[in-house]
């Protein structure tokens, strides 16, 4: 009944639209007007009558854990996918095992679900939001050309240079002899980044000439990154602290939510090689009111413009990568989906409800949403594997001891990640595996939290910081 009748509006509102266009309207305002008032119309349907959504979520990893866990507890939401989820996801919803992007978006459509979540960058890339929206889906993330803010740290610098967005001074090459030549005129230590998409582990920080000039060559070769290093940024090293930004976007407006403090380094301190991410805090008291709207007007405004008028309007996650130099805001870069483990950290303090949220987003509504967050902050400790990040672990069996405090039980929850069943027993799979999550009145009550539930977890050779949160406690 729904769809028969935001159907019938729609093609009024084509016909209306179509007939007061001209030929300079660009192609980009008529799908944000078309697509905003099919959302109000779908939105008010089932925000106002109690009818409870299906949600799909793209993604297997503790990102799509965390979303899916907040929408589990949304009474607008009646049933949750994922795929292809992990072995933990059956927990909260059911798991699709289909791979290919054009039967997924027909299984969206056999079954009705209501909203798509994309999760990681791959689908994003790919082109997976242009395939469903071609099929009048709802689906919350941006479309392949905007991915390439992510998909291309080439075309990402590039985009930032030609509208005035601050960011470190750099060239990007596929020749050998101008990298070199542009490394041995910047101060050490010198940043290196393949173009293309390195599930996070694309970026060197070279501390010496000759660790840039090999991780230049071995990326130009293919023998670091393959296609993904053809092409390569060196830009100069920032001296400041490193912020998580994250907007939510629906192509004209966008939310700016808690800034946040990942942890990608393997060890305490700092050291060790990058890895995805180690942990992560929210919200960070190392950013005030002040830097909050710089980051507005100085970041995602002109970012937001900039792709209108590149005819690629950004909708879904905004992740902007900040590090704050003498109390201003410099872009270092930009993903197009939330961080992980990032994503855990900021999903439990969400007080809006989370389906509204990410609806709301997909079709053109933010400025209808007055989002609300808990007063409270949350900490998140990953657990990986023992090899981790450096070669494939053998799975290892997970046991969690009954939790009989109650101010863990209700203050703690585990996001899995890097995990499978064997008859009905979760096992360790290799890379990250879990986050456990803390989430109290200051920083210390949940980081305490947080690892008093590490303590609670065991796999073989499980690793993990014990620094979580240092910068905000030191």
């Amino acid at each position: 009944m729904r769809e028969i009748a935001a159907g019938g509006v729609l093609d009024l509102l084509n016909y209306a639209l179509r007939t007061k266009a001209t030929a300079k309207t660009p192609a980009w305002a008529f799908t944000f007007l078309k697509c905003r008032f099919l959302g109000i119309l779908k939105g008010y349907y089932f925000y106002s009558n109690g009818v409870c959504m299906r949600v799909m979520i793209i993604g297997s990893g503790g990102r799509e854990f965390s979303i899916g866990r907040v929408l589990t507890q949304d009474s607008a939401v009646e049933k949750v996918y994922f795929a292809p989820g992990n072995g933990a996801t059956p927990m909260l919803g059911e798991n699709v095992a289909i791979k290919d992007y054009n039967e997924l978006a027909q299984f969206a459509l056999d079954n009705a679900i209501d909203l798509t979540i994309v999760g990681p960058e791959g689908p994003l890339t790919d082109g997976v939001v242009d395939i469903f929206k071609a099929k009048g889906l709802v689906i919350f993330g941006p479309s392949r050309a905007a991915a390439q803010l992510e998909g291309s740290k080439v075309y990402m610098k590039n985009f930032l240079a030609k509208y005035g967005i601050p960011t470190a001074r750099y060239i990007e090459t596929g020749h050998i002899e101008r990298a070199f030549k542009f490394i041995d005129s910047l101060p050490l230590p010198i940043v290196v980044k393949a173009d293309g998409l390195c599930a996070g582990k694309g970026v060197i920080i070279a501390l010496t000439y000759d660790e840039a000039k090999i991780a230049v060559s071995e990326m130009l070769s293919g023998k670091s990154f393959g296609d993904a290093g053809k092409r390569v940024v060196v830009e100069e090293f920032l001296d400041g602290y490193e912020l998580s930004m994250f907007a939510l976007c629906d192509g004209k407006d966008f939310i700016l939510l808690p800034a946040a403090q990942d942890h990608k380094r393997l060890l305490d301190g700092d050291e060790g090689p990058n890895t995805g991410g180690m942990g992560a805090y929210a919200p960070t008291p190392l950013v005030d009111d002040v830097i909050y709207e710089k980051v507005k007007e100085r970041i995602v405004r002109p970012t937001l413009k900039g792709m209108q008028e590149e005819g690629a309007p950004f909708e879904g996650v905004l992740f902007i990568g900040i590090m704050i130099v003498n109390g201003e805001p410099i872009t270092l870069e930009f993903n197009v989906r939330f961080g992980d483990p990032e994503c855990e950290i900021l999903m439990p303090l969400l007080k809006t409800p989370a389906s509204e949220l990410f609806y709301k987003a997909a079709t053109k509504q933010l400025d209808t949403l007055n989002i609300e967050f808990h007063n409270k902050y949350a900490v998140g400790v990953v657990m990986a594997s023992k090899n981790y990040p450096y070669d494939n672990s053998v799975p290892a069996e997970i046991v969690v001891d009954d939790i009989h405090h109650d101010e863990i039980a209700q203050n703690t929850h585990i996001a899995y990640a890097g995990v499978s069943t064997e008859d009905g027993k979760l096992y360790a799979n290799g890379g990250r595996v879990l986050v456990c999550v803390g989430v109290g009145d200051s920083i210390k009550s949940a980081r305490d939290r947080a690892y008093m539930l590490c303590g609670q977890v065991h796999f073989a050779g499980k690793k993990l910081r014990t620094d979580i949160a240092y910068q905000a406690l030191r």
